[in-house]
């Protein structure tokens, strides 16, 4: 199952308009609105440390084994500008094709809750270090201008719509199943013989990711035609839904 490192501003000092709040403050929210529906859907994740820099996180997601570095950032305009400028960048490094195409799902995804679709758009960039550094795909969204009333406010009554729309963009960029939520179950394998092969999707001519053998207690975090959605140990996968008892 595909993991990211999750990697929202902590640019504590980039205040929004009208006291709204800051840029760390509204970027950690919509993290913490990914979480569960990121853990529904079964995508893993790391997420950076709000009291350190993005270097710290950049030098932390290049030590793990990430399938994708997604920072979450709001914008300000230039010098002289302030509040004149509209819109959503997914900014992806120039030679990354993995990192374009994340870029351009989550685009699209927001062009749908987003009140000028026109203004959305995927740029790419050699001087944003948290698309050049890190050494897995990466994407900077830049989620609308914090210093311009309108997307101020859209952002900080959008928290919800923005964290489902990433998700299932990613859902859709991984090629897995999107669960807006997740009601936890446990559950125990049941088999005769043999073991239960447990996959990255559900799809039996995917590679499996593990057995498990009978007795064996998971979590059942979302069903999918015939399938489970489970966790066991720190592991997500697929299993076939018809050799796991849900207690």
């Amino acid at each position: 199952m595909p993991i990211i490192f999750l990697s929202p501003s902590t640019q504590e000092y980039n205040a929004y308009v009208n006291d709204l709040g800051t840029e760390e403050e509204w970027m950690n929210h919509l993290a913490d609105a990914m979480e569960p529906i990121l853990f529904a859907s079964g995508i893993q994740y790391t997420r950076n440390d709000r009291d350190q820099t993005a270097a710290a996180a950049i030098r932390a997601s290049n030590a793990g084994n990430y399938d994708l570095h997604l920072a979450l950032h709001s914008n300000a305009s230039g010098e002289g500008q302030a509040g004149q400028n509209q819109g959503i960048i997914a900014f992806y490094f120039p030679g990354s094709a993995r990192g374009m195409r994340a870029a351009q799902f989550l685009a699209n995804g927001l062009k749908a809750i987003y009140t000028q679709p026109n203004l959305v758009r995927t740029e790419p960039t050699t001087t944003l270090g948290e698309v050049r550094q890190p050494r897995m795909p990466a994407v900077l969204l830049e989620l609308g201008f914090h210093d311009n009333e309108e997307d101020a406010q859209w952002i900080v009554s959008h928290i919800q719509a923005m964290a489902a729309s990433l998700v299932l963009s990613l859902t859709e960029y991984f090629g897995i199943p999107f669960f807006p939520s997740s009601t936890p179950m446990p559950g125990e394998v049941r088999l005769d013989l043999g073991v239960l092969d447990v996959y990255p999707r559900p799809d039996v001519d995917a590679t499996p990711i593990a057995q498990l053998y009978d007795g064996a207690q998971v979590t059942v975090i979302n069903e999918y035609a015939d399938w489970y959605l489970i966790q066991f140990g720190d592991q997500v996968g697929y299993a076939a839904a018809e050799f796991i008892a849900v207690e």
